[in-house]
């Protein structure tokens, strides 16, 4: 019988953006012996793409899609990415079925001509109305969405100049405490960054096709077709 330092650990790297280029693959199977951290993995991506080289100390590591650091401990079966620096400016609006990230709106908005930054997370109550609410199901027409989503961002950037927007909306099962939406608005000053998140945060409300069924004690309701 093999002893825990001999046992294998196999690891998937994913490569995105200017990593993948780099590297011409999307990812990578890397089996090392023993337990291993986030920087052994590394070691040995580099060593089969030395063209990442050059591109380590921009980039940011994740280990099953939370941030790492290089001495982190892996998993076996775990799925490491090896994640480029997100350029401040660049659009960020989506629709997706995974744990959300504040850290990841902030990235695609901040920059150094930005002097106001201005974030919101909205997160699932454990109450509504005097009941204790278990759980919220997020339905969306994704594509029309996704779509409106980035027009609210060119209505915000009309009325503010220089404004940036990052919006990300979660669906599917949600408990309490979890982040249901995550909205990053930076401008070069900070009262128009206030009044800019607050437009963004009012007009998804409003216009954008995302739906939630609340999941509460006595029963289940479409929220906004409730009593």
């Amino acid at each position: 019988m093999a002893s825990p330092s001999e046992t294998p650990t196999t690891v998937t790297v994913r490569f995105f953006a200017a990593a993948r280029e780099r590297t011409r693959v999307g990812s990578h199977v890397v089996t090392l012996p023993g337990p291993v951290t986030v920087q052994q993995v590394l070691d040995e991506v580099v060593r089969v793409y030395p063209t990442l080289l050059e591109l380590l100390p921009k980039v940011r590591l994740a280990v099953d899609q939370e941030f790492a650091k290089p001495g982190d401990a892996v998993p076996n079966l775990a799925e490491v990415a090896i994640i480029p620096p997100v350029a401040g400016g660049q659009p960020l609006f989506a629709v997706v079925d995974r744990p959300l990230s504040l850290q990841e709106v902030v990235e695609a908005v901040h920059h150094e001509g930005h002097g106001g930054l201005v974030t919101f997370t909205g997160a699932v109550r454990n109450h509504s109305k005097g009941k204790a609410v278990t759980r919220l199901e997020y339905e969306a027409y994704v594509p029309m969405a996704e779509k409106k989503l980035k027009e609210i961002a060119d209505e915000a950037r009309a009325q503010w100049a220089g404004c940036d927007v990052a919006i990300v909306h979660r669906v599917g099962t949600l408990k309490p405490g979890e982040l249901a939406v995550v909205i990053a608005v930076s401008t070069p000053h900070r009262k128009e960054a206030f009044r800019a998140c607050e437009f963004v945060i009012d007009r998804l409300k409003e216009d954008v096709p995302i739906w939630k069924k609340e999941f509460a004690e006595d029963g289940e309701v479409w929220v906004g077709l409730g009593p």
